[in-house]
């Protein structure tokens, strides 16, 4: 997947924002390729054209997986990561095969080893690249679910997609963090995924980084020192309907 990998939609956005947002066209958000966030930052999309390591192959799949969730359960996902960690609350019964994919990832250690590859404040922070540079996937792609149940505002996470148009969810995915990510809301394209419930002084943490330009998006957003999952863990508990 692209920095982009899952690309979010081009919104109109303020003038003054046009310039970073030109940085972001070249971006996308999505689980094959560069992913991004489009408004006045996106989660990037997917570059099929780089070329992955013999790990990154044995981690890739021809289709999506089956529904495995159970229909009655509410889900929390723990990201263990190397700046401390975030609790998900899953939205299982709003967006289910987002969070069948997801958990079907984590479970098998697709994350693992993911860095935060894209860090704007006051935008977003997106992660779930095993290339850690935006243009890496799961091998397949999945459509999505819209529109959100939830407006895009800090602390929710939700699926980034790939330049080539809608439909193309894979892996990545990234996290509300600032105001900006509010104006993802004029053209809501991006599945949501969860909403951050704990932990949301790590993810300040983390968008807090100093970053350069990204060798492959030249867009500058990637860490200096990035923070990486270390590991995701899944657990279920009986649903009492509410946000999930």
């Amino acid at each position: 997947m692209k920095l982009v990998e899952r690309r979010l939609n081009r919104r109109p956005i303020p003038l003054n924002k046009r310039a970073l947002i030109a940085s972001l066209l070249a971006l996308g958000l999505s689980g094959c390729g560069v992913t991004s966030v489009q408004s006045a930052h996106a989660p990037t999309k997917a570059n099929k054209s780089h070329k992955e390591t013999a790990t990154t192959q044995q981690l890739r799949w021809n289709s999506a997986p089956a529904m495995a969730l159970n229909p009655h359960d509410s889900y929390q996902a723990t990201l263990h990561t190397t700046a401390g960690t975030i609790v998900i609350q899953l939205f299982s019964q709003k967006d289910p095969v987002a969070v069948n994919n997801f958990v079907f990832l984590a479970n098998h250690g697709f994350f693992n080893g993911n860095q935060f590859f894209r860090v704007i404040k006051s935008f977003v922070i997106q992660t779930g690249d095993p290339l850690n540079n935006g243009t890496g996937g799961p091998g397949y792609t999945w459509n999505a679910e819209l529109p959100p149940p939830f407006p895009y505002q800090p602390g929710i996470v939700a699926m980034a997609v790939s330049e080539s148009g809608p439909n193309t969810n894979g892996s990545q995915f990234f996290i509300c963090t600032g105001s900006q990510s509010e104006e993802l809301n004029s053209n809501p394209e991006y599945t949501e995924l969860g909403r951050v419930v704990k932990g949301w002084s790590t993810v300040l943490k983390i968008a807090s980084g100093a970053v350069t330009t990204n060798p492959v998006t030249n867009e500058d957003s990637y860490p200096v020192h990035p923070y990486t999952i270390t590991s995701v863990t899944i657990q279920s508990t009986p649903s009492t309907g509410s946000t999930s």
